[in-house]
């Protein structure tokens, strides 16, 4: 066991800190209120090699290992958590995905520009009625010829209108359910495809967020991922990778309602001296430094084990649902100790607790996560060793 992060890693968490310090804190409350970012942040992130972090350098990344991807969310969600769900659904969903997967040319031809930042990638799996029950889902992809006929609808999609490829789920034999679920690489300038975002989101407002549809869009056979029917497997590889970075993610956050409500503490004064000083406060400072430690533990354990090239779904799955739980106590606790200015925009609590509960419910709700601990205790559940494992690291 060894807790200490390398000198490439600390300097690593420099850099990403003085980004988030320097190019999105100053600006964030304004980009929030609009709904959208700067778009240059993206070619920011690719000249840093964020966009890339942890694929190998011959596939246009920077070779960096599995917990370098947790420390560059986690710095980015104490930002904001739309900077981490952009690296979350482009690097951990689908570029991830794509390294585990994909052929020798899909690779060259997808995922070298999205690990250099050249093009960006997205993730497809919700409906409007299928959720958590995936078998749900009603998007179809029928063979003619060389080509797959896409036709359906996704939903609640991050970056639906700005990414230039996605991965997408749908049914290529419905009469054999979870069996029957192909995935797709799909490209936004194929015809039939559009995109629509959604307006009115409680939180993460400063992020893409919306809808596609896909209406007899033709995909090239080569363009299918995996084999016809494995498209439930990888899915599922896919939100293992997606939640141990929306569990960094968390950390993040974390740390950030520490930071604010620190600072917090030491300006204001109740009954004769500072809030830091009432035990009730401490308690809550404290709960948070609990969550934020025993969250982060849980991460890179997980990052250690993807690193080994060993399966942590189930570690992955805790780590998710813990973190994300202690971030939207923390970021609750936050508005309280801020009092009644916690619930305005002059302070950034309030934001943070808006965006701590999408985490709770999206790539798996608490709920899910619960039942899938109690089964992995119960002996209800097993993870095998897929047919094709991420590549451990270092790469080859």
């Amino acid at each position: 066991m060894n807790f200490e992060f390398s000198p490439e890693q600390q300097m690593l968490r420099k850099t990403v800190r003085q980004f988030v310090d320097e190019e999105i804190s100053p600006f964030i409350a304004e980009w929030d209120a609009k709904g959208g970012f700067d778009p240059q942040i993206w070619k920011r992130l690719a000249d840093l090699g964020l966009m890339g972090v942890c694929i190998p350098e011959k596939y246009g990344g920077s070779s960096m290992d599995y917990n370098s991807l947790a420390i560059v969310c986690e710095e980015l969600e104490r930002g904001d958590t739309a900077f981490r769900t952009a690296v979350s659904v482009h690097t951990g969903l689908n570029s991830m995905t794509l390294l585990q997967w994909g052929t020798e040319e899909q690779k060259e031809r997808f995922l070298v520009p999205q690990a250099k930042g050249e093009k960006i990638g997205a993730f497809g799996l919700t409906e409007p009625g299928a959720g958590s029950d995936v078998a749900a889902l009603m998007t179809t992809a029928v063979r003619d010829g060389d080509d797959y006929i896409l036709n359906g609808q996704k939903t609640w999609i991050s970056l639906c209108d700005i990414a230039d490829h996605f991965i997408v789920f749908a049914y290529t034999d419905k009469t054999k359910k979870h069996q029957g679920i192909s995935a797709f690489i799909v490209e936004r300038t194929r015809g039939g495809f559009s995109s629509k975002a959604i307006k009115g989101k409680y939180g993460i407002r400063s992020g893409n967020t919306g809808e596609l549809f896909f209406d007899d869009v033709r995909i090239p056979a080569e363009n299918l991922l995996g084999e016809e029917g494995e498209g439930f497997k990888i899915a599922m590889a896919a939100l293992d990778n997606g939640r141990f970075t929306v569990a960094a993610g968390a950390c993040g956050l974390l740390m950030a309602c520490l930071e604010e409500s620190v600072k917090y503490c030491e300006s204001r004064s109740t009954f004769g001296k500072p809030i830091g000083e009432h035990q009730l406060v401490q308690q809550m400072i404290a709960n948070m430094e609990a969550g934020y430690q025993m969250s982060r533990l849980l991460v890179y354990r997980a990052g250690e084990m993807k690193n080994k090239g060993i399966r942590n779904t189930r570690e992955t799955s805790m780590a998710k649902w813990q973190a994300c739980d202690f971030a939207n106590k923390a970021a609750d606790d936050a508005v309280q100790i801020h009092g009644a200015y916690g619930y305005s925009d002059e302070y950034p609590v309030a934001r943070y607790l808006r965006n701590s509960k999408a985490p709770v419910i999206y790539e798996g709700t608490r709920e899910i996560h619960t039942i899938m601990q109690a089964e992995y205790v119960l002996g209800k559940r097993e993870d095998k060793k897929l047919n094709r494992m991420l590549p451990a690291w270092p790469f080859e």
